[in-house]
């Protein structure tokens, strides 16, 4: 669709300020903790430079992540103020033009910003943060990884059949594993349930001790049970590896967190921290959006000259949510407050801000 001329000079002026948000903002992040960081694994560790790189760039995905709500509230002020303080907003209104439609073309963007970063939330960084603790963890402090983790899940396939392993703890040293439960899929159904107390890792293969095995009917749910005392499972991954495979719910994609909690509530563990990642995902890049429609109005405030000024306020207001957002999604993780209220509450607490914004952008304020 063609863009009309009024949508083009806005979009202009939205641009230039969006693009130096992300890299002004990007850059305190990393001079604020990111340099100090790298300096500190140069020092201790002795890290060599070509390391350090590496590290440094796939960290940036993260940061930049955060800076595209930042880098909207930015842009839509410093915009909007400009156009106000060169007095186009009121001969816009002038001509005919409503507050609605001049504001439109920089909403559609921010809507079109939020979802590329849920995109690059859900793509680049979970793999990016995985590479970054690899290298931290493998090259950097050499192989400092705990040796014993609590809830591990191991997923492997063997032609058709999916197999999920979870292990309430596991002993990398040891080569042990307890508390295991195994589910088994068969063209994405599940076909059987194993059950056992221990696993351990000997002459290159996990064998399962004092276990139950469930075939499972789709219809008819537990089909047939037996038991066993010692039996080898299909599972060729050595300890090792298995303690490298592990991640955190911040390395994990939406898929795999959702997979994670199904094994969590049925061996009944806490999933709060991972419900956060996952609301989390959503709630960030919608900032964009919300933002927008704060800064926007923010902008066309009569008063509103200064591009200085904007940048004030969009740092009061970014400094205001993330504190909001800090404490609600650490009351989430921990239980405390229900995950999805607690993700999205920054985001609803500036919607009666932004109404009031512009109810206050009227006609007798412009003229």
């Amino acid at each position: 669709m063609r863009l009309r001329l009024l949508d083009r000079y806005v979009l202009s002026e939205l641009l230039y300020p969006f693009i130096f948000g992300i890299a002004s903002f990007s850059s305190i992040f990393i001079a604020s903790s990111m340099l100090f960081k790298l300096t500190q694994y140069m020092t201790k560790y002795g890290a060599s430079g070509e390391t350090i790189a590496r590290l440094f760039m796939y960290s940036l995905p993260e940061v930049v992540n955060y800076t595209f709500p930042m880098s909207m509230l930015l842009a839509s002020l410093m915009a909007f103020g400009k156009l106000s303080g060169s007095s186009e907003i009121v001969a816009m209104k002038s001509g005919g033009i409503s507050y609605y439609r001049i504001v439109a073309p920089v909403l559609i963007v921010a809507f079109f910003v939020s979802m590329f970063s849920v995109v690059w939330a859900e793509k680049v960084v979970p793999a990016a943060k995985v590479q970054y603790g690899r290298i931290l963890e493998y090259e950097i402090k050499k192989n400092t990884k705990p040796r014993t983790q609590d809830h591990v899940i191991i997923k492997t396939l063997s032609g058709s059949t999916q197999r999920i392993t979870y292990a309430r703890r596991f002993d990398e040293e040891k080569g042990l594993m307890e508390n295991i439960t195994i589910e088994e899929f068969e063209k994405s159904h599940l076909a059987r349930i194993q059950t056992a107390k221990q696993a351990y890792w000997e002459n290159g293969s996990w064998r399962l001790e004092d276990g139950t095995v469930y075939t499972m009917n789709e219809a008819e749910g537990i089909k047939s049970t037996a038991k066993f005392k010692e039996q080898i499972i299909p599972l060729d991954v050595t300890p090792r590896e298995i303690s490298w495979e592990q991640k955190e719910p911040e390395e994990m994609t939406i898929r795999e967190l959702r997979e994670y909690i199904s094994v969590l509530e049925r061996q009944h563990q806490p999933t709060a921290r991972q419900w956060c990642e996952i609301y989390m995902r959503i709630s960030i890049p919608l900032a964009s959006f919300f933002f927008a429609m704060i800064g926007a109005p923010l902008g066309t405030q009569k008063q509103r000259t200064s591009s200085s000024i904007g940048l004030g306020i969009s740092i009061i207001v970014i400094f205001i949510y993330y504190a909001i957002m800090t404490l609600t999604t650490g009351l989430g993780k921990g239980g405390v407050m229900n995950p999805l209220l607690a993700c999205i509450i920054p985001n609803l607490l500036w919607q009666p801000t932004s109404q009031r914004s512009i109810d206050a952008f009227q006609p007798t304020h412009l003229f």
